[in-house]
C-alpha cells in the first residue's frame, strides 16, 4: 500500500490560498472539498434556448479543376540523365509501356537529343503512377498538364 503525506498538505494550502482570497478564516481541520456555487444552473440558458436541432446546411466541397478535369490529359515526361545507358532506357520503356523496340528507340532517341520525351498519356492518377514506376527505374521523369 502506497502512503502519501503531502497529499493532504497540499489540498488544505490550496482551500487556504482560496479562503484567503474571500477574506474567510479557515482551520487547518477544515474539508477540502471545495464548495459547490449556490446560484450556480446546471446548464447554460443559452444552450437552453438553442433549437434540438439546428437547421441543415448546404455545404460544398471545395473542388480543384486540375484534379478532377477529365477533358485534360495529363503528360508523362522523361528528361535526359547523364547515368542511364540508352540500351537501359528502352528495356525500361518497353517494360512499363509495352512499346516495342522501334518505339520505345524512338522515344530514348528524342530523350537524348532533345532533353526529353512524352511517353505517356492519360489521367493524372495515371500519371503520377507512371512517373513514381520511372522513379523506381531510376529514370528522371515528371508530369504536366497537356496544352
Amino acid at each position: 500500500m502506497i502512503r502519501r503525506s503531502h497529499g493532504g498538505e497540499f489540498a488544505n494550502r490550496l482551500a487556504s490560498r482560496a479562503a484567503a482570497s474571500q477574506n474567510e478564516p479557515v482551520s487547518p481541520t477544515a474539508p477540502t472539498v471545495a464548495p459547490r456555487l449556490a446560484n450556480t444552473p446546471t446548464a447554460s440558458p443559452r444552450l437552453a434556448q438553442a433549437p434540438a436541432v439546428a437547421d441543415p446546411e448546404v455545404v460544398r466541397d471545395p473542388t480543384n479543376e486540375d484534379e478532377h478535369s477529365t477533358d485534360v490529359p495529363w503528360v508523362v515526361l522523361v528528361w535526359n540523365d547523364p547515368i542511364n545507358l540508352m540500351s537501359y532506357v528502352v528495356y525500361v520503356f518497353q517494360k512499363l509501356f509495352g512499346y516495342n523496340e522501334a518505339k520505345a528507340t524512338e522515344l530514348m532517341l528524342d530523350v537524348h537529343n532533345k532533353g526529353r520525351a512524352a511517353v505517356a498519356w492519360g489521367s493524372r492518377e495515371k500519371a503520377e503512377l507512371d512517373v513514381f514506376r520511372l522513379h523506381e527505374y531510376g529514370l528522371w521523369a515528371t508530369m504536366q498538364k497537356d496544352s
